[in-house]
């Protein structure tokens, strides 16, 4: 007889960890198992995006990784012996301006212990070794010790990296190319470093290198190596010297060559079987997106699937998954492309005419601005998405993050950012009302918006107004905040539980607010 489960989540490395803990946090049965007999005890990723903070902080678990990693406040362009431009994170517009310098094997303990506090594990020494389509599920054969296990699950989630036996065995197919010119990883300290620990540098010549920063004045040290057979260490010395020629590495670890791929998957969604993480797309290490990537995906997908399991959602929600994360996947592969093509040039003249190309960039400050942004990972917009809807603003628009820097007075005291109301499971109805906003409009449309909680999609209902002569309200904007997101009268937002704009309504609110939600319960076919 098989085991049943609803949701079965394959691959326990960050993505998978973060689905199932999502899963388990809204109440969904879940079985995660993994085919390692443990967790890794070192892992190449280092670079946690202001993103992927946001989410965590969102979660609960953000102070742990904060404790243990390092500040990574800017990112500093070299070439030719001489800075072209620096990424700097407090531009990104992010409560986080900055990224957290930290061991992959330290964030997948972080969400592991997340994962067991919600109730969850992870089944170690498992191996998936079949997956059967059936009328009340899918069926999955895993392999443990010898034995044969059968695990009938609603649904399966393969988070399981770049060789992903669910994506295998689904049959679904994968866009993109590897990537000719290998990589190469140590850790180490640098004698006679004179600049910030807080930083990334990158450095654009004949061996490219790009040194990370690590917790106790620690570098990962990423490189193109001369030959299959060189000197790691050596390489990256002869890159490092041409700007500091007293500069050296010492108590060097972990050192490793390793292949990359620029690869996605035609589809996130096959019938019951979802991908997420490395099995969905893989990217150059360049930027530091893959893991965080695979982060955002399981915190799209997680309270998506749990709609459905819970039967509040038909199934078909779920094609807004690979409608959402598909666009970001490409943007991730391109940007990666970009940059590998960057540090590949050959030629003095053509590389000449990149680092003038870098140069003029960094000498815009709207450039500037958009380098920051992309870089935290902020730039992301479900504008296109088959689940959001409303009216558009230049300001703030459905499908857009709602930004978590705008301050707010809260009525019973004390201040924080408006983005606080909208940190729960489910969804937040956010009216927000301009200067001139009448008490009574602000109350009334609270009274025609609250029948309308659920508790399952639509969880909670909060009133903000730039009238700070209006009793009932939760909290006060300044009015040039309340200008800064478009509102003028009465606004109506539906932060979905990604912290996503899904719905933004400037008239006919409540009737704006039954459709979006009759849209999420049925979703109907629109272009994806």
């Amino acid at each position: 007889m098989a085991i049943s489960t609803t949701v079965l989540v394959v691959g326990a490395g960050p993505a998978g960890l973060l689905t199932a803990a999502e899963l388990q946090r809204r109440g969904v049965d879940c079985l995660l198992i993994d085919a390692h007999d443990g967790p890794l005890d070192w892992d190449r990723a280092t670079v946690v995006h202001p993103r992927s903070l946001e989410i965590l902080d969102t979660l609960g678990i953000l102070e742990p990784l904060l404790a243990a990693g390092v500040k990574q406040r800017r990112a500093r362009i070299h070439a030719a012996g001489a800075v072209l431009g620096v990424i700097d994170l407090e531009l990104c517009g992010s409560r986080y301006p900055y990224n957290i310098g930290i061991s992959e094997e330290v964030t997948e303990t972080v969400l592991a212990d997340h994962l067991e506090r919600l109730g969850g594990k992870v089944t170690r020494s498992a191996r998936l070794v079949g997956l059967q389509e059936q009328e009340d599920g899918i069926l999955a054969t895993i392999e443990r010790a010898g034995v044969t296990t059968q695990v009938l699950a609603q649904w399966v989630v393969g988070c399981d990296g770049h060789h992903s036996t669910v994506r295998m065995l689904t049959g679904i197919e994968q866009d993109g190319h590897d990537i000719n010119q290998p990589w190469a990883v140590f850790d180490a300290g640098i004698q006679n470093w004179p600049d910030s620990f807080e930083a990334n540098y990158a450095y654009l010549d004949e061996i490219p290198v790009i040194l990370t920063a690590l917790p106790d004045e620690r570098w990962r040290v990423y490189l193109r190596p001369s030959s299959a057979e060189s000197d790691l260490v050596e390489d990256a010395t002869a890159t490092l010297r041409r700007y500091l020629p007293e500069a050296g590495f010492d108590n060097v670890s972990h050192p490793a060559r390793f292949e990359c791929h620029t690869k996605v998957a035609r589809r996130f969604r096959s019938g019951r079987v979802l991908l997420a993480g490395d099995a969905a797309h893989t990217c150059s290490p360049a930027q530091g997106h893959g893991m965080n990537t695979g982060l955002q995906d399981a915190f799209n997908l997680g309270w998506k699937l749990a709609l459905v399991c819970h039967g509040h959602c038909s199934e078909a929600l779920l094609d807004s998954y690979h409608a959402e994360r598909r666009p970001v996947a490409d943007m991730v592969m391109a940007s990666g492309e970009a940059a590998e093509s960057a540090q590949m040039v050959q030629g003095q003249i053509e590389r000449r005419e990149r680092d003038l190309a870098i140069r003029a960039a960094f000498g815009n400050p709207d450039s500037r601005h958009r380098e920051a942004v992309s870089e935290a990972e902020l730039d992301i917009d479900y504008a296109d998405s088959p689940i959001v809807m409303g009216d558009r603003h230049d300001a703030l628009w459905p499908g857009q993050r709602l930004p978590d820097h705008i301050d707010v007075r809260f009525a019973a005291g004390g201040t924080g950012k408006l983005h606080d109301y909208a940190r729960r499971r489910g969804h937040t109805a956010m009216l927000i009302g301009g200067p001139g906003t009448p008490q009574q409009s602000l109350a009334d449309l609270r009274r025609d918006i609250e029948p309308l909680l659920d508790g399952a999609i639509l969880e909670f209902v909060v009133a903000v107004t730039a009238n700070s002569g209006v009793p009932d309200a939760d909290g006060y904007l300044e009015p040039a905040t309340a200008d800064l997101l478009g509102v003028r009268d009465m606004v109506l937002l539906v932060i979905r539980a990604d912290g996503h704009v899904g719905l933004r309504a400037d008239r006919r609110h409540a009737e704006s607010l039954s459709a979006y939600i009759a849209l999420l319960r049925s979703n109907p076919a629109r272009a994806a």
